[in-house]
């Protein structure tokens, strides 16, 4: 998840319009949602760029990850591309049982978001990938504002994810620090992995991250829903989510006026996937190669003209 300068223009609300190539439903714009994170914004600029072709009139809006279903349920915005089974599927939930939001199928991408560290972290702390270990080493991840707390470095706020409440329902000696930008977290990943400086941090895949840097997810108790449900399972019997992130599909979701105003690129949406590694390479090719991010997503859509047309026609 990452913001970059690139991507300033898309999140004051760019308009995507262009003469139409076909007749559809209605001219009224298709109000999309960015975030603040790179992958998410290439994402969601390629879809508009396919219903464009299309013939649709389509709006990038900066919205907040998770404050958005106010939006959709509304109809002030109709589509968001990434609904992360990680750290959204509470609010998906509850949204789309108003009625008023609709699930559209899965991105294609399956979602990974977990505690991180590189692998020469294992000879400083080496009980290490069990979270168990995370005590005996708290000092080993202490800064001089944490101290004597080892510090966890997680995702801008808005991202959910209830690292607060594991700490505290595991009992860990940390403190949950929060990087302000998906850009800071991961300008403090490089510095320190330079450094080979004490680490741990929210790293999320798809993303280039996993396969530039060396190191391992900590394994947590197992996810279950009860653990996020029900306070009295797992290891605190008085605190729910003593346990691991979810794992899963990463979402689509619109406005349940999308399907009847505009049931053309409702089925577009539905068709429309990335990969994994379709994803990282987009996401490598903006942050790392200095890409823009409308070039990155005119070089997908080139290569995938076909699919593109496919989902189209």
């Amino acid at each position: 998840m990452k913001y970059t300068a690139a991507t300033s223009a898309l999140a004051l609300g760019l308009t995507l319009a262009a003469p139409a190539l076909a007749e559809v439903e209605s001219q009224d714009p298709i109000r999309l949602t960015t975030h603040d994170w790179t992958g998410q914004i290439v994402n969601t600029t390629i879809l508009g760029e396919i219903l464009k072709k299309a013939g649709y009139n389509v709006e990038l809006v900066q919205a907040d990850y998770i404050a958005q279903f106010a939006g959709l349920k509304t109809g002030d915005l109709h589509v968001a591309t990434e609904i992360w089974e990680t750290t959204g599927r509470e609010a998906m939930d509850e949204a789309t049982a108003t009625g008023n939001v609709v699930n559209l199928g899965e991105s294609g991408m399956k979602a990974i978001e977990e505690w991180w560290y590189p692998a020469y972290m294992e000879e400083r702390c080496p009980g290490l990938p069990d979270w168990k270990a995370l005590n005996d080493c708290a000092q080993e991840f202490a800064t001089s504002e944490t101290a004597p707390l080892g510090r966890y470095l997680g995702g801008p706020v808005t991202w959910g994810g209830f690292d607060e409440e594991r700490v505290e329902s595991l009992g860990l000696d940390f403190e949950v620090v929060h990087a302000g930008t998906d850009a800071a977290l991961f300008a403090e990943l490089e510095s320190a992995y330079q450094r080979e400086a004490p680490i741990v941090l929210w790293i999320y895949s798809p993303h280039w991250s996993t396969v530039k840097y060396d190191g391992s997810y900590v394994e947590f108790p197992p996810y279950t829903p009860e653990c996020y449900d029900d306070p009295s399972w797992g290891t605190n019997p008085d605190m729910a989510y003593d346990c691991a992130k979810p794992t899963g599909p990463i979402w689509k979701v619109a406005w349940a006026g999308v399907e009847e105003k505009w049931p053309g690129a409702a089925e577009i949406i539905r068709n429309y996937t990335l990969s994994n590694d379709e994803m990282g390479a987009l996401v490598a090719a903006v942050d790392l190669d200095g890409e823009s991010i409308e070039d990155a997503a005119a070089g997908w859509m080139e290569e995938n003209a076909d699919k593109v047309d496919g989902w189209i026609n």
